[in-house]
């Protein structure tokens, strides 16, 4: 074993290669004449740390964060404004892993930058209960950010942060007070480059000119599966150039000096983002896996790490961190106490000057809902017939007016979505307004969004059709993850859209996003349910929202002869229920509620009473209590029957054994919207006569 005294040993990295060397030619610690001993101490440190860490796992990627090393040194230890002390400062800078899988790079930074988080932590890496997850995840390790590692998302994530900064800026800041000045910085891979989410949210982020924010390109030419040259050829300089990045190359990881200029001429700019290209070796120096495959998604093996630490002139005891290295945490500490101790002062300052926006601002910043803020939502009384989309952009102007923060908008479907802010402006490069244009970018879109709630002091919505969520359904899950309380609005929400036919049809969508953990879906009966549904999703802070809106005019229901719609703030109620004991029930959301509630008047009618159910939320219904579900759902009522213009999957959990599901469990087809409930069989007759088809069977 090598042991050393100083680390005057360390001063040296290798040289960046373009091919593997031969096992017989170990490659130097450092690049010739290097002289910051300390550096590339630490640069080594996280180098260890990721060998040992993925070797204990034995699963894991070592070889990025290991290529990454030098520049993820030099941004936390030089660039970064962060405090490890308070690692949810509101003006530090954001850092965003985009690659997650090089999650040991971001955690040996935290550890050595003087975090919460412990060496035996990092020992502890992919195991059950540590918060050195496989993958960086927000709320498990202090300082992540974001959840990453479904490459792409990161990006996205990072352009959202970048406009909620604009938009913070624009309110808050006072000559003399900068009070929200901070960059976001991410790493992305060429994985990460590949993926269309990172494409959508780019050309967004060039078009609308994000100067705090920066990207570094991790161009080391190596996939899971070999190199890039199987896959990805295009010239990526040019292509964020076309985007209207400001783009920087750097032709060696290795190369501190280099690296340090791009970083902080990434810094000077504030009117274009940055993408530095950076080519590395990824597994640098491990001396014969190095720029392969093999570096990337296993262990090295405990040979390889040997000869590594041998190369690098480094101990081969594991979780090797030299004592001048680990003394550097409390100076960073320090440093970021000061950092936020000046802001304070300034904030004070600013308080005194502007008590009114700094008020303003810590509530914001807090998530804090103002008194009163839903005492003008519309209730709709005395309304005729209004879809629910319609409904809701009369909610959405409400919520608007006592919510400032509230920002957001659709992919090129805002007056159809009716997600248009009144009066809120349009954020471009040039205003930072409260109606963004995501274009077509739906999946962009979400990431942003997430990114956005991530970031904080800004409540973020977007809208689309419904059908469209599938494009949003990665970043709504990590939304889910995260627990973000994005709003999202689908609207054509099912067979009512019509003549656009099955493409534009969602038939499965309402299941699945019923089946992602932490995702609470509203479909709204009508106006009244929709101000509600709008209302538990502002009020919501654990988690995303859908809310899922008609196309086509539906009934007001009239409250006064049926229960009143407050009651779905339960997530389901009975609507009507008949003079006497009812003997079957008849439940649905949506449009469909209509449907069941004149089938449950019909049969009552003839001698057969039925009480009407509307289940606006599932998932909040299924957080009440087991007493009041089954107020609403008796046991004893064994007659069920559910109606919903989209696939029957999961309505199981509501029916029981005798019950009867009515929905479309195959594509819809393109003709007016009367035409296919009638053809598809979703109508008041089929619900009458599944209702009784139900009571026969319970009477087997």
């Amino acid at each position: 074993m090598l042991v050393f005294a100083s680390i005057s040993a360390f001063s040296r990295s290798p040289r960046s290669l373009v091919t593997a060397p031969s096992s017989s030619a170990p490659s130097p610690a450092g690049p010739s004449g290097s002289t910051d001993a300390l550096a590339w101490a630490t640069i080594n440190t996280i180098r260890g740390l990721a060998m040992d860490a993925v070797e204990q796992a034995n699963s894991g990627h070592p070889g990025t964060p290991m290529a990454l090393a030098p520049v993820g040194y030099l941004l936390w230890s030089k660039f970064l404004k962060h405090n490890p002390d308070h690692p949810a400062w509101v003006d530090r800078d954001r850092f965003v892993l985009s690659c997650g899988h090089a999650s040991m790079l971001l955690y040996s930074l935290l550890h050595l930058t003087g975090y919460d988080l412990s060496l035996d932590d990092i020992k502890r890496f992919r195991q059950w209960g540590s918060p050195t997850a496989g993958h960086p995840e927000r709320g498990h390790a202090p300082g992540v950010e974001v959840t990453t590692g479904p490459l792409g998302q990161g990006i996205g994530n990072a352009v959202g942060m970048a406009i909620a900064e604009r938009f913070l800026a624009a309110r808050f800041n006072r000559p003399g007070f900068g009070v929200v000045d901070h960059r976001v910085w991410a790493f992305a891979s060429d994985g990460d480059l590949m993926e269309g989410v990172a494409s959508e949210a780019a050309s967004l982020a060039g078009h609308l000119g994000l100067g705090k924010l920066c990207c570094v390109y991790d161009d080391n030419h190596i996939t899971i599966d070999g190199t890039t040259e199987l896959s990805f050829s295009e010239d990526v300089h040019k292509r964020f150039t076309g985007y209207g990045w400001k783009v920087i190359r750097v032709s060696s990881g290795t190369d501190l000096k280099a690296i340090q200029r791009a970083l902080a001429a990434a810094r000077r700019e504030n009117d274009r983002p940055t993408l530095i290209i950076l080519r590395t070796i990824i597994g640098e120096p491990a001396p014969h896996k190095q720029n392969t495959s093999a570096a990337h998604g296993s262990p090295l093996g405990a040979a390889e790490v040997k000869a590594t630490k041998q190369v690098m002139g480094w101990p081969e005891t594991p979780f090797y961190v030299p004592s001048e290295v680990d003394a550097q945490r409390a100076r960073y500490a320090r440093r970021g106490r000061r950092e936020e101790r000046a802001w304070r002062k300034m904030f004070d300052a600013y308080a005194t000057e502007h008590p009114d926006l700094a008020t303003e601002f810590d509530a914001w910043m807090q998530g804090a809902l103002p008194a009163g803020w839903d005492a003008g939502l519309p209730d709709f009384a005395g309304q005729t017939g209004l879809a629910t989309r319609q409904a809701s952009q009369a909610v959405l102007d409400a919520v608007a007016r006592t919510l400032p923060n509230l920002i957001g908008g659709s992919a090129d479907l805002a007056h159809s979505t009716g997600s248009v802010i009144k009066d809120g402006g349009d954020f471009t490069a040039r205003a930072p307004g409260r109606n963004i244009h995501w274009g077509i970018r739906e999946h962009g879109m979400t990431a942003a969004l997430n990114g956005m709630a991530a970031h904080g002091g800004v409540r973020p919505f977007g809208s689309t059709f419904l059908i469209f969520s599938d494009y949003l359904k990665p970043s709504i899950r990590l939304a889910a993850l995260m627990k973000l309380p994005v709003v999202l609005l689908g609207t054509h929400d099912s067979i009512g859209v019509g003549e656009d036919g099955p493409t534009h049809q969602p038939v499965e969508q309402l299941a699945t996003l019923r089946a992602t953990p932490n995702v609470h879906v509203f479909r709204p009966a009508d106006a009244t349910e929709t101000t509600e549904c709008w209302r538990m999703a502002i009020t919501r802070t654990d988690g995303p929202s859908v809310l899922a809106l008609t196309r086509q005019k539906l009934p007001v229901l009239d409250r006064v002869r049926l229960r009143p719609a407050a009651d779905a703030r339960r997530g389901g109620y009975i609507l009507f229920e008949p003079p006497t004991a009812p003997v079957a029930l008849v439940m649905g959301t949506g449009s469909e509620v209509q449907l069941a509630l004149a089938a449950a008047e019909e049969l009552t009618g003839a001698g057969t009473p039925t009480r009407a159910v509307s289940l606006p939320c599932w998932e909040v219904f299924e957080s009440e209590s087991r007493e009041y579900r089954d107020s609403v759902l008796p046991p004893s009522i064994t007659a069920r029957v559910s109606v919903e213009a989209a696939s029957t999957f999961g309505w199981s959990r509501f029916l029981g054994t005798d019950g009867v599901a009515i929905g479309l469990d195959h594509f819809g087809a393109s003709a007016p919207a009367e035409t296919l409930f009638h053809e598809f069989g979703i109508t008041t007759d089929r619900v009458v006569d599944a209702v009784r088809q139900s009571l026969a069977r319970g009477s087997r």
